[in-house]
């Protein structure tokens, strides 16, 4: 209950319409609801802190990805970092710190069908020592989703040998600061693509790139001759977060038996019809591979690979970089925010304090 016995108010930011090509305010609402009653053997979540992802863009479309879409009419589901507010579960006590996949609102109830799921899936409820971070939302950044999808696409997918050459498309954005950073300490040549001088002076002062090249304001065969002179011997990987012509000039630029890591397509996400790579007849030419990349895949290996980032983090060997934007009532600015190229680091919405 509120204050005076007032009911408990959660403010909720739905989806209610079906985005065509990018989202406009209209495709949103933000409602508010009282929270329902903590239910027998679940327990209620006070969220503080909301990942803001390119991969929302995604689950807003009518069909089914790696997640099942977002229904009409629901919050917009996000992985928030918050508190248990009530409980009627042992193992989740108030005041707990706990990671979820959950949405962008004040409040989210987990009942114990949902904790049972979560439990036998190793899933993405759990609880979190913040003790030993500089701030919880550590956990949605450098210890989190994008920390770790850097981690294990560089170590685990891509595997780079010392002299190789990495090209990183979104080099400045949440995964490719950290990718820079990891690919370089395992000896790999870094080329990093980002949009604007001061992102790409940061790649190369912050986050270990050998070179950056800008990509505004160029024609895609302009990129694919700067990539050709930055690697004039081709690349051995790629990590691509962007798609389009900048994926299509890496792959004008990949070395014989390259390997191209898909791990996003933000500028394909809110196209109006089909997009797909133009020049993926190099990948015969050269004999490389191109393949998707989810973070899932290595869930089991999370808190081996959170541990060392952190201890990465606390020796200044990776720096982490967050942008927070703070109000339930800002969602839709924040996330456009990402589609854009405004935010550098990892975009992160403040719910509570």
């Amino acid at each position: 209950m509120g204050i005076d016995g007032e009911p408990l108010m959660n403010r909720q930011f739905l989806l209610i319409r079906r985005p065509q090509g990018e989202p406009v305010p209209a495709d949103f609402q933000l409602v508010e609801t009282p929270v329902p009653a903590t239910p027998p053997g679940g327990f209620v979540i006070r969220n503080h802190f909301a990942s803001l992802d390119p991969a929302q863009r995604g689950w807003m479309d009518p069909h089914d990805s790696y997640m099942p879409p977002i229904a009409l009419g629901a919050p917009v589901r996000a992985m928030t970092v918050g508190r248990v507010h009530a409980s009627d579960n042992p193992d989740y006590a108030p005041g707990d710190w706990v990671l979820g996949l959950n949405a962008l609102e004040d409040y989210t109830v987990v009942d114990s069908g949902r904790v049972d799921l979560l439990v036998r899936s190793g899933g993405f409820t759990r609880k979190l020592d913040v003790s030993f971070v500089p701030s919880p939302t550590m956990f949605l950044s450098g210890f989190g989703a994008v920390g770790l999808t850097g981690y294990f696409g560089v170590l685990e997918a891509l595997r780079p040998k010392a002299g190789e050459t990495m090209l990183v498309s979104g080099a400045a954005g949440a995964v490719g600061s950290i990718v820079g950073q990891i690919g370089r300490m395992q000896g790999a040549r870094m080329i990093g693509i980002a949009g604007g001088a001061e992102k790409c002076r940061r790649l190369t002062a912050d986050f270990g790139y050998d070179i950056a090249i800008d990509y505004k304001g160029k024609s895609q065969r302009a990129l694919i001759a700067e990539i050709a002179s930055a690697a004039p011997g081709g690349v051995d990987m790629v990590f691509e977060n962007v798609g389009g012509d900048i994926l299509d000039a890496a792959l004008m630029n990949i070395a014989q038996r390259g390997r191209i890591l898909l791990c996003g397509l933000i500028s394909e996400y809110n196209a109006l019809g089909p997009v797909g790579a133009r020049n993926i007849w190099n990948l015969i030419v050269r004999q490389a591979n191109m393949f998707g990349f989810l973070v899932t895949d290595y869930i089991e290996q999370y808190d081996e690979a959170g541990r060392q980032m952190a201890q990465w983090f606390a020796e200044g060997t990776v720096k982490v970089e967050e942008d927070i934007q703070s109000g339930l009532e800002n969602a839709y600015p924040a996330f456009m925010r990402l589609f854009t190229g405004a935010n550098t680091g990892k975009l992160i919405l403040k719910i509570a304090d």
